[in-house]
C-alpha cells in the first residue's frame, strides 16, 4: 500500500448530479454506440431535473427515456433512432404532439457537431465546414450561417460552438486523482469534455495509478468535476473491455417506448423505484429470466 487517497472528486452518481446539473442546463451525454453513460442519464431522471437542453451527436435510448420523462425542452442533435431498430417513440412524440412538453430542435450533421465540440474545447465561437454546401438543412436550422474565407474567397458553413454547462462520459477507468481514462471506439466524448464548464465521468473501475498505452485517451484530473464508480453504467451499451452490448434490450426497447402507458409504467419500476442503477440492473436481471 502506498498511501494514496482519493481526491474529492470521487463521489456518488446522484451526489454528483444533485450537485452539478441544475434545471434549465445544457448537458451532453456523449458516447458513440460505445461508452455511452446511461446509468448518468437515470440519475438525472430520478432527480428530476427539467428544462434541460440536451446535446448529443446520435441521440438513442437514452435521450428517448429523458425526453419521454420530461427532462428537456430542446436537443440540439445529429441524427435520432433507435439503432438498427427505428424510430425514437418517445422522441418522436414530443416532437409531434408535444408531450411529454413540446420540445425545440436545433438539427446539425455529424460533421458539423464534431466541428462545434472542437471549437468550444479550443474556445472558439464558431466552427467551419464545408458540409452544408449543397444542403437543405440550413433552410429549416437558422443557426448555419455562411461566411467568405478572407484568403480564397470560398464559401464556407459556420455553426455556433458547444459549451455544455455539464458534459457526462462513461470511460473504462479513473485512478485515484481523477484522472481518466478511455478506449475502444472513441466518439467526441474527449472534444464534448474539453467543451464543457463542468465534467462528470461514470467508470467501471477506479485504480491506484492508471497503466494505458501511448496515445490514450486521457482526461486530466483538472478537467474533472466529479468521477462515479458505477460498473456497467454504460448498459444497454457497452464498455471494451469490460462489457457488451446487449441488442436485445434496443429491440425491446421498440415496444415498451411506442405507447405513453407502457413507457410509463417501465421507466416508474425500472427507474423511478429503483436507489440507483445497481438496483435497477437487478431488476433487469431478473426480467430477462
Amino acid at each position: 500500500m502506498t498511501g494514496h487517497t482519493r481526491s474529492a472528486k470521487h463521489m456518488s452518481l446522484s451526489e454528483a448530479v444533485s450537485r452539478y446539473v441544475d434545471d434549465g442546463s445544457s448537458v451532453a451525454l456523449e458516447g458513440f454506440t460505445h461508452l455511452i453513460p446511461f446509468a448518468a442519464g437515470h440519475e438525472i431522471i430520478r432527480q428530476k431535473k427539467r428544462r434541460l437542453t440536451l446535446i448529443r451527436m446520435t441521440p438513442d435510448l437514452i435521450y428517448d427515456q429523458m425526453i419521454g420523462m420530461g427532462c428537456a425542452s430542446k436537443l440540439i442533435f445529429s441524427w435520432g433512432g433507435n439503432p438498427g431498430v427505428g424510430s425514437l417513440h418517445r422522441f418522436r412524440d414530443a416532437v409531434e404532439n408535444a408531450w411529454p412538453q413540446a420540445l425545440e430542435l436545433d438539427e446539425h450533421s455529424h460533421a458539423a457537431m464534431a466541428a462545434a465540440y472542437q471549437a468550444g474545447a479550443a474556445h472558439l465561437p464558431f466552427a467551419m465546414l464545408r458540409g452544408y454546401l449543397g444542403s437543405d438543412l440550413a433552410k429549416v436550422n437558422p443557426q448555419i450561417r455562411w461566411i467568405r474565407c478572407p484568403y480564397t474567397n470560398e464559401r464556407l458553413a459556420t455553426v455556433p460552438a458547444l459549451r455544455p454547462d455539464v458534459t457526462v462520459i462513461h470511460a473504462q477507468q479513473a485512478d485515484f486523482a481523477g484522472n481518466v481514462f478511455l478506449s475502444g471506439i472513441v466518439g467526441v466524448q474527449r472534444e464534448a469534455a474539453l467543451a464543457a464548464k463542468l465534467v462528470i465521468v461514470t467508470v467501471e473501475e477506479v485504480v491506484e495509478k492508471l497503466q494505458v498505452p501511448m496515445n490514450s485517451n486521457i482526461l486530466p484530473h483538472w478537467v474533472i468535476a466529479a468521477v462515479c464508480h458505477v460498473p456497467n453504467g454504460a448498459a444497454p451499451s457497452y464498455a471494451h473491455g469490460y462489457s457488451e452490448r446487449d441488442n436485445r434490450f434496443c429491440k425491446r426497447w421498440d415496444g415498451i417506448a411506442r405507447e405513453r402507458a407502457s413507457f410509463q409504467d417501465w421507466m416508474n419500476i425500472m427507474v423511478m423505484d429503483s436507489h440507483d442503477f445497481s438496483e435497477y440492473e437487478k431488476k433487469m436481471a431478473a426480467e430477462t429470466k
